[in-house]
């Protein structure tokens, strides 16, 4: 999510930011690999990302959405829809925690709200 919210936010690019946040947290190698797919196949599958966030909050347009939740919202939802490696639940609990770390007073409940909807409507 870190290299997600910073590429996003400030428009470094993903592969530079990637291998710095790996470097500084010294991970190994197979937390290495998981990072990188993760945010490879969040990057790869943004725009029908975006599209089921833009479903299931309507109210929030993407791009007025808090770019902490909507990192977030995004990685998760590429967790619960298109990677087998992380089950729903598992998915939606790491996001409320890091919304509740993150994110606004409002966004756990926000972050729950709409990765419910998504998990109910794509559920494995």
């Amino acid at each position: 999510m870190q290299v997600l919210y910073e590429a996003d936010s400030v428009r470094h690019d993903p592969t530079e930011v990637l291998e710095r946040v790996v470097g500084e947290a010294s991970l190994g190698s197979s937390a290495k690999m998981y990072a990188q797919g993760l945010v490879a196949g969040v990057l790869d599958n943004r725009e029908q990302i975006d599209d089921v966030i833009a479903e299931f909050a309507p109210s929030w347009p993407i791009n007025q959405m808090a770019t902490v939740d909507r990192n977030i919202l995004r990685t998760a939802i590429y967790e619960i829809m298109l990677c087998d490696e992380t089950p729903p639940k598992v998915a939606i609990n790491e996001a409320v925690e890091l919304a509740k770390a993150f994110g606004s007073d409002s966004s756990a409940r926000f972050v729950n709200g709409v990765l419910g909807s998504v998990m109910q409507t794509f559920q494995k």
